[in-house]
């Protein structure tokens, strides 16, 4: 419309409207009211309401349109409408009209070969009806278009929905360092040197449980917040004790109903009961 308009600067305008509201502007100028010798040519607003994806698909809809039987296509409507819409393709994409022109050829190959009698084989068996294979291409063809549609309706992530993300925000525990395997055996090995120093030739023989020092462990420190490592050990009681006690240590461990720790590398070593949040 502003071409028109720009190639018809004499027209005549109206009066303007009380609202003063421009409806376009003329070199530059606002235009209060349409001109009334203003003349639009024909072609020059063209609307296209269906597009398709290739030959076979403009095929398609034109038989399902008119509810025509694809087993029994009437060749020569559907070919008049499929030319009649290539005609109009043709006058703006040439390049793009070929793919359509090859399958009309088609069409009115089909059609011509069904207006010839039919031959029959050499066998003597009937002869397959032209439209046959173009019968198989379309319906094969609405297969897989009716399988991408229904792809396509599934939802998709990032255009149907989006994936949940939660950031909880945890409070900060005082954690202390792991205790490292070197240092518990070097305290180990200067309890058992210890021991050594407090020998003795009495012989006994005594019945030692490690369920009974596990619980004698958890007694000990029960309502204590730390207790050093080599405080948990009686060094005077000879080293098969110190054994036992050292096993019950470890399986209350790996149960986790104490915890071995210290405050940093090569630090005291310190043994204390589990804590369970509530």
């Amino acid at each position: 419309m502003a071409t028109a308009l720009a190639a018809a600067p004499e027209a005549t305008v109206d009066a303007l409207p009380v609202d003063n509201i421009a409806v376009a502007r003329l070199y530059g100028e606002p235009l209060f009211a349409m001109p009334q010798d203003l003349y639009i040519p024909p072609d020059a607003l063209e609307v296209f309401l269906e597009a398709f994806e290739g030959p076979l698909d403009l095929l398609l809809y034109l038989i399902r349109k008119q509810n025509f039987n694809i087993l029994d296509i009437p060749l020569a409507d559907v070919t008049r409408q499929y030319l009649s819409y290539v005609d109009q393709l043709r006058k703006t994409n040439l390049e793009l009209a070929s793919e359509y022109l090859l399958m009309a050829a088609m069409l009115i190959e089909i059609k011509s070969r069904m207006l010839l009698p039919p031959r029959k084989t050499d066998d003597g068996a009937e002869p397959e009806d032209p439209r046959a294979e173009l019968v198989r291409r379309l319906l094969e063809y609405e297969r897989i278009k009716l399988a991408a549609a229904r792809l396509d309706a599934l939802p998709v992530l990032g255009r149907d929905f989006l994936r949940a993300q939660v950031h909880i925000e945890q409070s900060l525990q005082p954690r202390f360092p792991d205790v490292d395997v070197d240092d518990l055996r070097q305290a180990w090995a200067e309890l058992l040197k210890r021991a050594k120093l407090n020998q003795h030739h009495k012989i006994s023989r005594e019945q030692l449980s490690v369920r009974e020092h596990m619980s004698m462990l958890l007694r000990r420190l029960q309502g204590e917040r730390f207790v050093e490592f080599e405080a948990l050990f009686d060094a005077s009681r000879g080293s098969q004790v110190l054994v036992v006690t050292f096993i019950a240590m470890l399986e209350l461990s790996r149960e986790r109903l104490l915890e071995v720790t210290q405050a940093e590398a090569f630090a005291p070593i310190y043994v204390r009961l589990a804590y369970t949040p509530n």
